[in-house]
């Protein structure tokens, strides 16, 4: 307890524990489905090239594609935030590994989707 002075009196500060950042855990959640999408792509793509997968292939990759995106983004505001300095009355925010998961994850989604169109692409034209 620090006293205040010139006078008697103590200023407390409450201990408030530390917070795991929903932006990051958000991203990595979307990270995931990201990935979990773009192997829908490569499935539809590539089982299905003859029989119009190709479509279905395009309508995932940009479904994959903005989960990753919203991953990447999500991620780097995470990290912002945990970075943030923070008074002692104030709230921590930790989690910096699964914001820096997420941002990986939404990466790996966004090329493996583009990537499974375009194999869904150079199958349905040879």
């Amino acid at each position: 307890m620090e006293t205040v002075p010139g006078t008697p009196f103590g200023v407390v500060h409450l201990d408030v524990p530390p917070v795991t950042s929903g932006l990051a855990v958000g991203a990595l959640l979307a990270g995931v489905a990201s990935i979990l999408v773009s192997l829908l792509v490569i499935c539809f793509g590539v089982v299905g090239a003859d029989s119009g997968g190709v479509w279905a292939s395009g309508a995932f990759t940009a479904l994959g594609v903005l989960a990753g995106a919203g991953a990447i983004i999500a991620g780097l505001l995470g990290r912002r935030q945990i970075r943030r300095p923070a008074a002692p009355p104030a709230v921590r925010f930790t989690g910096q590994g699964l914001a820096v998961a997420g941002i990986s994850c939404g990466s790996t989604g966004v090329l493996l989707s583009l990537l499974g169109l375009g194999l869904a692409l150079l199958i349905s034209l040879t």
